[in-house]
C-alpha cells in the first residue's frame, strides 16, 4: 500500500456579475469542477443566491464592491451583457474580466455589433442608424418601406423594437423611441438557428455547438429543437464555420451564442451575446458537455469538453404562468425540469425550462 502525503487543494474562485437563471446554473457547473463562485449584483433574492452563499449585494457601479470582487476572485466572468461599461472597464484593468470588456461593450450596441460582424467578413441582416424622425424615413426608403426599428441599447426578447413602414406617422413612432436606434431592413428567412461557440484564452483551443433550431413566439423564444433537424451537413458545417470565424475575430475569452437568419441564399448574423444562451439549454441532456460547463472552462482556461449531440433534445421554455405546470413534466418520460427560483411570474418572463430527450427525432414538432 502506497503512502500518500497529505495535499492542501486550494480552489479557484469564479467572479459572477449577474444573479439571473444563467449565472445560476454557471456556478452550478462551476461547483462541479470544484471552483468556488462569488457573485455581485444589485439584488438579494435572486436565483444565482439561491445557490450560491457568497454574494456581494452591490450596485454594478459601487466601485469599492468590485475592488472586493477583484481582490477575491481570480477570473470574472458575467451571464447578462448590460451591465455599465465604466464597470466593465475598470475590471478590465484587474487582467481578470472574460470576456474582455472591449467585447462585451461591443455587443451592448446593436450597431457597433452589427459592424462587428462585417469586419468579421459575415453578412448581417440590412441595416441603416436612424437618430431622428428624418433619419427614420430616410432609412426606410433605403430598405424597401418597412423594417423594425430597434433601440440601439438594452433591447431584449422583444423589447425596444417596432415593426415600421412608410406608412406609419413616423413623428409618432419616433416620439416613442427618442433615442440612438437602428432600423434593420427584413429578412425572408426559412427558419432561425443558433450555435454556441466557446474559445479560452489566447485562441489555444475553440469548440463550437451544432446548429440547432429556434422557434419563437412574440420575439421570446419558445423552444429549441437540437440538432436543426432541417439542417443538411454543409448548412450545419457552414454555421458552426461562420461562428469560429467570428469567434476569432472579436478576440472571444469565454463563451459567444450567434442566432442566424437561414434564408435561401445562406446565412445572416442576426444577433450574438458573449454568455451562455437560451438556446444552448438543450445541451444539459443532449451534449457531452453542456453550454454552463464549457462557459466556466473557457474562462477559467481550462480544457474545452468536445461537444456533441448524444440525444436530439427538444428544449421547452417555461414562460410566465407555464412554471405552474411543473407536475405534467415530472411525469413526462425523458423530461428534466430547470425552474428557476423566481418568485414572480409575470407574462413573458423566463421562468424555467424542460429538456425532453428525444431518441426518435422531431417528427412532426
Amino acid at each position: 500500500m502506497t503512502n500518500c502525503a497529505s495535499i492542501t487543494m486550494q480552489p479557484k474562485i469564479l467572479g459572477m456579475l449577474g444573479s439571473g437563471q444563467l449565472g445560476r446554473m454557471s456556478a452550478l457547473a462551476a461547483y462541479r469542477l470544484g471552483i468556488e463562485v462569488v457573485g455581485l449584483a444589485p439584488d438579494s433574492d435572486s436565483p444565482l443566491a439561491q445557490v450560491c452563499p457568497s454574494v456581494i449585494q452591490a450596485d454594478y457601479l459601487d466601485f469599492g464592491a468590485l475592488d472586493q470582487l477583484i481582490q477575491r476572485c481570480d477570473v470574472i466572468t458575467l451571464e447578462f451583457e448590460n451591465i455599465p461599461y465604466e464597470a466593465l472597464a475598470y475590471l478590465g484593468r484587474s487582467g481578470k474580466l472574460r470576456p474582455g470588456a472591449e467585447l462585451v461593450g461591443l455587443t451592448q450596441d446593436r450597431l457597433s455589433e452589427k459592424q462587428a460582424i462585417e469586419r468579421a467578413g459575415l453578412r448581417p441582416a440590412p441595416y441603416r442608424q436612424v437618430d431622428s424622425a428624418t433619419g427614420l424615413a430616410r432609412a426606410l426608403q433605403d430598405l424597401g418601406g418597412q423594417g423594425i426599428l430597434k433601440t440601439r441599447r438594452l433591447g431584449y426578447d422583444g423589447k425596444g423594437q417596432q415593426r415600421v413602414s412608410t406608412a406609419d406617422n413616423l413623428e409618432a413612432v419616433w416620439r416613442g423611441f427618442d433615442q440612438p436606434c437602428l432600423l434593420e431592413g427584413l429578412v425572408e428567412f426559412l427558419w432561425e438557428g443558433s450555435v454556441i461557440v466557446a474559445r479560452r484564452p489566447g485562441g489555444v483551443e475553440l469548440q463550437a455547438f451544432p446548429l440547432v433550431e429556434n422557434r419563437h413566439e412574440n420575439h421570446i423564444l419558445s423552444e429549441t429543437l437540437a440538432p436543426a433537424p432541417k439542417a443538411g451537413v454543409a448548412l450545419a458545417q457552414e454555421a458552426e464555420r461562420q461562428a469560429r470565424v467570428l469567434a476569432e475575430s472579436l478576440g472571444l475569452e469565454g463563451l459567444l451564442g450567434i442566432e442566424f437568419f437561414i434564408t435561401s441564399e445562406g446565412l445572416v448574423v442576426n444577433e450574438m451575446a458573449p454568455r451562455p444562451h437560451n438556446s444552448g439549454h438543450w445541451s444539459q441532456a443532449g451534449a457531452s458537455v453542456d453550454q454552463f460547463e464549457q462557459h466556466v472552462r473557457a474562462v477559467m482556461d481550462l480544457p474545452l469538453g468536445h461537444p456533441s449531440v448524444v440525444c436530439p433534445t427538444r428544449m421547452v421554455n417555461l414562460l410566465g404562468a407555464a412554471a405552474t405546470e411543473q407536475n405534467h413534466w415530472l411525469s413526462h418520460d425523458g423530461a428534466q425540469l430547470h425552474l428557476y427560483g423566481k418568485r414572480s411570474a409575470k407574462e413573458g418572463r423566463k421562468m424555467g425550462h424542460v429538456n425532453i430527450l428525444t431518441p426518435e427525432g422531431f417528427a412532426g414538432l
